[in-house]
């Protein structure tokens, strides 16, 4: 029975694995972490992640070829095939703080890796991580080999959250890098056969090791770069009175272009989007090419200007102050359908309207209170680094408060901010909530997902992302 062991039971890790033990009935699969906590979680009825159909998945598979642990150096030894998916942080200090990639956990991974293993094993990068990455494992591999072998393969994922079941069982690609020597071709040739056992023949891309880490860093640049451009046209909308909608599906029907992630909003969020940028600028210089560099610094640049651009258009449409005003957040998480706040924009929004002394009233239907407190008093990207290390009882933030309702969110309410796209925010009674909020009401739509002519039927002002404005927002412009 061929064993494989993944280290690092996160939002890539878990779900993968769970989908391979779903498809590969005759594979064994251990998820392996450090943390306690999330291994109890796994192995529990309330799962460390939301993700749709995810829950089905480990309890079909969990205790018969699907298994959580501690365990870490067990699982390693007893393995044929070894993903790595570690946290790659953003560096905060040191060569590179700022943009490259930290790769302490992969290191530390890769030693004990090379210090159990008694057999040859294949070693997956699973997470995403700078080009070249492979060869610094493979040195750290060779170098205390004991004389076993082990391949480096590069096995990108390109999950999206809300979608990641869904994406696992019917992916636009699976892509592997390997080695271009018989032992890196027999190598990819073992994790081709894992996916065939459910992904067609002609979607398993292979590469070489350096195409593939940098496929993946280059598809995340490009979707930002995307929602960064349509982003950068909805101010522009906004100023000439055009809509950004309009634009967008006009734009869209080119074949050549297409209409996927043309929708203008409050700004892209998520684990990868930034860091992955970050790290191809960094790579960029490295490699002496500071106009790529640029280019690629622009596309980060739009999106943090894009958040800014919504916390001064809130301020300014209520008589240029916030202070001590309650505005109602609705959504924390960076997407509809999952519980992940990493580098969701509601932080910086949010951030933005406390440091006008706004009071916050949250309310996301995923977003525990614990992770959005911990959130709002964080350092950028500490988030990325694992749980263990991060702050254990984040300090409150005292002019927010957590809700598990949307109505209670918005009562007495100066303003109301939707930052992520639930789909219960399109259904809420705005009639209801417009007669128990503080008047005037304003409703500032992040996402574009109500309807803003409705809502100003009922006696809201409404700003939509991209839309023509308000004679109210007019009259009062934002200065970004």
């Amino acid at each position: 029975m061929v064993k494989i062991c993944c280290i690092g039971a996160g939002y890539v890790g878990g779900p993968t694995m769970a989908v391979i033990a779903l498809k590969c009935p005759s594979i064994e699969v251990a998820v392996v972490d450090i943390s306690k906590s999330r291994i109890a979680a796994w192995n529990s009825d309330q799962l460390p992640i939301y993700e749709p159909g995810l829950d089905g998945v480990v309890k079909q598979c969990r205790g018969k070829n699907l298994f959580f642990s501690t365990d870490v150096e067990k699982h390693v030894f007893e393995a044929d095939i070894v993903f790595v998916s570690v946290n790659t942080p953003t560096k905060t200090q040191g060569l590179g703080a700022g943009k490259a990639a930290d790769l302490t956990y992969w290191e530390s991974a890769a030693r004990m890796i090379a210090d159990v293993s008694k057999s040859d094993k294949i070693v997956v990068e699973k997470s995403t991580v700078p080009v070249k990455t492979a060869e610094a494992i493979e040195k750290i591999l060779t170098h205390n080999s004991k004389g076993i072998k082990f391949q480096i393969l590069s096995n990108p994922e390109f999950l999206a959250e809300g979608t990641a079941i869904k994406d696992l069982f019917n992916p636009d690609r699976v892509l592997i890098g390997g080695r271009e020597t018989p032992e890196g071709q027999k190598a990819i040739q073992t994790l081709k056969d894992v996916y065939a056992q459910w992904v067609p023949e002609e979607r398993i891309l292979t590469t070489n090791l350096w195409s593939a880490e940098l496929s993946k860093l280059a598809a995340n640049a490009f979707l930002a770069q995307r929602i960064s451009s349509v982003n950068a046209m909805s101010a522009l909308c906004e100023a000439t009175g055009a809509n950004v909608q309009q634009v967008s599906y006009s734009v869209g029907t080119d074949s050549r272009i297409g209409p996927k992630f043309l929708n203008a909003s409050v700004g892209f969020g998520g684990s990868c989007f930034q860091k992955d940028i970050l790290n191809l600028v960094y790579i960029c210089e490295c490699n002496g090419l500071p106009e790529v560099a640029e280019y690629w610094k622009q596309v980060i640049k739009i999106n943090d200007y894009q958040k800014s651009r919504f916390v001064n258009r809130v301020v300014a449409s209520m008589f240029n102050t916030v202070s001590n005003k309650k505005i109602a957040i609705l959504g924390f998480a960076f997407k509809k359908d999952t519980g992940d706040t990493r580098e969701t924009p509601a932080i910086d929004v949010c951030q933005g309207l406390l440091g006008d002394k706004a009071n916050l009233s949250i309310y996301d239907p995923q977003v525990t209170e614990d992770q959005i407190q911990r959130d709002l008093s964080m350092n950028k990207f500490d988030w990325d680094h694992p749980i263990h290390l991060q702050p254990t009882s984040p300090t409150t933030v005292k002019k927010v408060s957590v809700v598990w309702d949307a109505y209670e969110a918005t009562k007495d309410a100066h303003g109301l901010c939707i930052l992520t796209e639930w789909d219960e925010f399109k259904t809420l009674d705005y009639q209801k909530i417009f007669d128990n909020m503080q008047k005037p009401a304003f409703v500032f739509d992040g996402r574009n997902i109500v309807d803003a002519d409705k809502l100003r039927e009922i006696g809201f002002i409404v700003y939509s992302i991209g839309k023509p404005l308000d004679p109210w927002l007019k009259d009062m412009p934002a200065v970004a």
